[in-house]
C-alpha cells in the first residue's frame, strides 16, 4: 500500500515510566519487529549502545518507524533522565507531535512537568500515554484529576479501564459514534477551547459525532486538548487505540504534509543526530522540511560559531537511506516529511540547517537550549605518552554527537568539559572505556559561572623600531573592551586600516582573542563583550604570526584590568508544589539557598512557589525538600540566565 502521509513522533517520558517499552510494543504490535525485546534483557530496537543497555536508560535519541494503513509513522526514542534534556529539546524542532508517558502507579512526576512545559512552550501537539495499568497500585480517576491539576487544563480521556491494578487488566476505546455519555464529555471538553463547539452546546443542535471528531482532531493538534490513553505496553493494552489516536488525531488534513514530492521547491532540513560508525564515518540523521534529497547532491549545511557569526559549509551527499522505506520505492529520495540517513557530509553537525547550495538560512529553527551549568576537567587515568591527546581527540568525536557538550583544552593537559549532571558524566566515562579503551578521571563538578565587563578598557604594547616590544614580540597590538549587549557573545572588529597587517597576522590576532577570553581576570570566561583592534604594526620579515599570538593576551589581559568585570552565577527558574502546612518550612529553607521567591499562588489544597535558584544550590532544595513536605513537593526547574555575584562570592566559587 503507498504511503500517503508521514508523521515523526517523539516518545517522551519520565525515567522508568516505559517509553522504551512502549516504542518497542508499537513496532511489535504494528508487524515491524517479530519479537518483543527488554530494557532488562538489553534487546530493544532504540537502546543500541552497549552503555544504554549495561544500564537500562536511554542516553541518545533513536529512530525507528512502522506503518499503519496508508501512514508511516517515524518513532524517535528519547533519554527520559533530566540530565540529557538538551537531548530531548534538539528533538523537537523535527517533531509533528509527542507521546507522553506517565506511569499509572507512580504518576504525574516531577520531570513530567518538565517535559510537558518544554513541549507546550515549542507548540507540539501531545498525547499522553498512561502506561502500567497492569501493575498493583495502578490509579485512573485519581491520575485523572493530577493531570489536569499539574500537567494539562484539558486532558480527555479516551480509553476505560477495565480490572484496574490486576495482570488481566484491560484498555476499552471509547466510541463517539455509540457513547452518548463520551459525546458529551467530548463536546464539553472542547467547549471551554472552542467557541464554535461551545454555541452548539449552549444554543443547539448538539454536535454530531462527524463534527465532534473533526474539532477534537483539530484542538489536538493546536494543543488545546490532550486526549489521554491508558495501557499497558507490557501486555499491549490500549496500544491500537494510541496508534489510531496518532493516525486519526495527529494526522495534517490533506494536503498539509505527507510523503509527497515538492517539486522544484528547495531542500531546507534539519540535523539532529549524528552517529559515527567504527571506521569513523559520520551518519546524519535529516528531516526534511521542504524539497526533496538524493545521493549525490551538493548541499549546504548551516549553523553559527562560538561567536554568533553564520558559518555555512558546501558538501556532497553519498548515500543516503530513507527511513523506514528500505526495500521499498523512493529509499533512495527523500521528501518533505522524512527522515532521511544521509552521509557523505564530512563537516556535519548537530543542530546543522540543510538546503541546496544556493539555499539561504530560512528554514525552521530547532529550539535554543540551555546552556550546561557545571564543567569539570577530564584526565587520563594513566598518564601515558600521547595519553591526553587520545582523551581530547575522544572528547571532541563525543562532541561532534552533542553540542552541548562542550569540550575544550583545559590547565595541565587536562580537557575541560561543561555538563548537565552527574549522570551525565558517569555516561561519558563509560562511553570513553568502551569505545575508545580510555580510562578517564574526572574532577568534582563545579558551577560555571561568567565575567562580563562593567566599562570601557583600552590597552597597547608597540615595538620599537629596531626592537621587539617590551614583552619581547616584534609585533604591535593595540585592543579595547567594552560591554555589548546580553546573550550577544564576543564580537571582533577592526579599527586599524584594511590590509595594515598581513592576513595571517589578523588571524593570529583574532583567534588568539577568543581563546584567551576563556579565562578572565577572575578565572571565569568572559562573554557579551566588543574587542577592537585599535593599532598593530609589524617588521617585515621579522614579525611572525607566533608574535601575534604571543602579545595579545598580555595586551588583552591588561585592557580587560582597566574595564573591570564582574562575575555573574548561572540561575534556574523553578516552580515548587507543597502542602498547604509545608510552606513556612520550604519558603525559609529556599531563602537560605539563596533564591528569589517572585510568587506563590494557590492555598486550596496547595501552594505553588515560583522564582529563581543559583544553579548550585537546586541539588541541595532537591534533596531538602522531601524532608519537609513528607515526600509531597513536586519541584521543577530549568537553566535560565544568570546575576550578578559579590566580589566576596565570586572568589569563593573560583576556589
Amino acid at each position: 500500500m503507498q504511503i500517503q502521509h508521514t508523521l515523526n513522533i517523539g516518545i517522551l517520558a519520565h525515567v522508568d515510566a516505559g517509553k522504551t517499552s512502549l516504542t518497542e510494543r508499537l513496532l511489535f504490535d504494528t508487524g515491524t519487529i517479530d519479537r518483543l525485546g527488554s530494557v532488562d534483557a538489553g534487546d530493544t530496537q532504540t537502546d543500541t549502545g552497549v552503555i544504554e543497555r549495561q544500564r537500562g536508560i536511554t542516553v541518545r535519541s533513536a529512530v525507528t518507524s512502522f506503518t499503519t494503513g496508508t501512514t508511516q509513522v517515524n518513532l524517535i526514542d528519547t533519554p527520559g533522565h533530566s540530565d540529557f534534556v538538551a537531548e530531548v529539546e534538539r528533538v523537537l524542532g523535527v517533531l509533528d507531535g509527542a507521546v507522553l508517558v506517565l506511569s499509572a502507579v507512580e504518576g504525574v512526576q516531577a520531570h513530567t512537568r518538565v517535559l510537558m512545559r518544554t513541549l507546550r512552550e515549542v507548540g507540539l501537539p501531545v498525547l499522553l500515554f498512561v502506561n502500567k495499568i497492569d501493575r498493583s497500585g495502578a490509579r485512573a480517576a485519581a491520575l485523572l484529576r493530577d493531570v489536569r491539576h499539574k500537567l494539562v487544563p484539558h486532558p480527555l480521556a479516551m480509553t476505560a479501564v477495565r480490572d484496574l491494578g490486576t495482570p488481566s487488566a484491560r484498555a476499552l476505546p471509547h466510541v463517539l459514534d455509540d457513547e452518548a455519555e463520551f459525546r458529551t464529555r467530548v463536546a464539553e471538553t472542547l467547549a471551554e477551547v472552542d467557541e464554535t463547539v461551545l454555541a452548539r452546546v449552549v444554543d443547539g443542535p448538539f454536535p454530531d459525532p462527524a463534527e465532534l471528531r473533526t474539532a477534537l482532531a483539530e484542538q489536538t493538534r493546536e494543543g488545546r486538548v490532550h486526549p489521554v490513553f491508558f495501557g499497558s505496553a507490557r501486555s499491549g493494552a490500549g496500544v491500537g487505540a494510541l496508534v489510531d489516536g496518532l493516525t486519526g488525531l495527529l494526522r495534517p488534513p490533506s494536503g498539509d504534509g505527507g510523503a509527497g514530492p515538492s517539486g522544484g521547491t528547495p531542500p531546507h532540513g534539519t540535523v539532529f543526530a549524528v552517529e559515527r560508525g567504527p571506521s569513523g564515518k559520520r551518519t546524519a540523521y535529516v528531516r526534511l522540511f521542504s524539497g526533496t534529497l538524493t545521493a549525490r547532491q551538493r548541499v549546504t549545511l548551516h549553523r553559527h560559531g562560538p561567536d554568533g557569526a553564520p558559518l555555512a559549509h558546501p558538501g556532497q551527499i553519498t548515500a543516503l537511506q530513507v527511513v523506514g522505506r528500505a526495500g521499498h520505492d523512493g529509499a533512495r529520495q527523500l521528501t518533505a516529511g522524512g527522515i532521511g540517513q544521509v552521509s557523505g557530509l564530512t563537516e556535519v553537525r548537530v543542530g546543522d540547517r540543510l538546503t541546496d547550495p544556493a539555499g539561504r538560512d530560512d528554514g525552521p529553527r530547532p529550539p535554543r537550549f540551555p546552556a550546561p551549568t557545571l564543567g569539570t576537567l577530564v584526565r587520563p587515568r594513566h598518564r601515558a605518552p600521547g595519553a591526553a591527546g587520545r582523551l581530547h581527540a575522544a572528547l571532541q568525536r563525543l562532541a561532534e554527537q552533542d553540542p552541548l557538550l562542550h569540550a575544550g583544552p583545559g590547565p595541565d593537559g587536562a580537557t575541560s568539559v561543561l555538563l548537565y549532571g552527574e549522570i551525565q558524566k558517569e555516561i561519558i566515562a563509560a562511553t570513553l572505556a568502551h569505545d575508545f579503551g580510555i580510562e578517564a578521571v574526572f574532577e568534582p563538578s563545579r558551577t560555571v559561572c561568567l565575567e562580563r565587563p562593567v566599562g570601557v578598557g583600552e590597552a597597547c604594547e608597540e615595538m620599537g623600531r629596531r626592537a621587539a616590544s617590551p614583552s619581547g614580540f616584534v609585533a604591535t597590538v593595540g585592543l579595547r573592551v567594552e560591554p555589548a549587549p546580553c546573550n550577544a557573545g564576543v564580537v571582533f572588529r577592526y579599527e586599524t586600516e584594511l590590509g595594515a597587517l598581513p592576513h595571517a597576522f589578523h588571524t593570529a590576532i583574532e583567534e588568539t582573542v577568543h581563546d584567551a577570553l576563556r579565562s578572565g581576570p577572575h578565572g571565569w570566561p568572559v562573554t557579551d563583550c566588543t574587542v577592537t583592534l585599535v593599532r598593530s604594526g609589524f617588521a617585515s620579515p621579522v614579525s611572525t604570526a607566533g608574535d601575534f599570538r604571543g602579545l595579545t593576551p598580555v595586551v588583552l589581559g591588561r585592557a580587560l584590568e582597566r574595564a573591570g568585570t564582574r562575575v555573574y552565577e548561572p540561575c534556574h527558574v523553578f516552580d515548587v508544589d507543597v502542602p498547604l502546612d509545608a510552606l513556612p518550612a520550604v519558603t525559609s529553607c529556599l531563602a537560605a539557598l539563596g533564591a528569589d521567591i517572585g510568587e506563590t499562588a494557590g492555598g486550596l489544597t496547595s501552594w505553588l512557589v515560583k522564582g529563581t535558584i543559583p544553579a548550585s544550590r537546586v541539588r541541595s532544595a532537591e534533596h531538602r525538600l522531601p524532608g519537609l513536605t513528607r515526600g509531597e513537593a513536586l519541584w521543577w526547574s530549568r537553566p535560565s540566565g544568570d546575576r550578578p555575584l559579590s566580589h566576596a562570592a565570586a572568589r569563593t566559587l573560583a576556589d
